[in-house]
């Protein structure tokens, strides 16, 4: 139970990040600010597909939490000869 509660807020948290570097001019500004502005023009290459794949993590991280809350169960095992219809 604690992994999908890691996974998902990994998910939650980069999703997140990436979804405020992406939508806003902050990441131009810390790079203008750094020195390093030359790499603005390559940051939808790698900005894109890191949302892609947090908002993928987060989506899966709910798939597994709900399912383990909600296990598919079957006919309860038979104990010492009882006959199960």
């Amino acid at each position: 139970m604690d992994k999908n509660r890691r996974l998902l807020r990994i998910g939650v948290i980069g999703t997140l990040i990436v979804a405020l570097c992406c939508f806003t001019p902050l990441l131009v500004i810390l790079l203008a600010a750094v020195g390093l502005s030359a790499f603005t023009g390559y940051l939808d290459v790698v900005l894109f597909p890191a949302l892609g794949f947090f908002i993928g993590l987060t989506g899966y991280a709910f798939y597994r939490k709900k399912s383990q809350r909600n296990p598919v169960c079957c006919k309860p095992d038979l104990h010492d000869g009882e006959i199960n219809d």
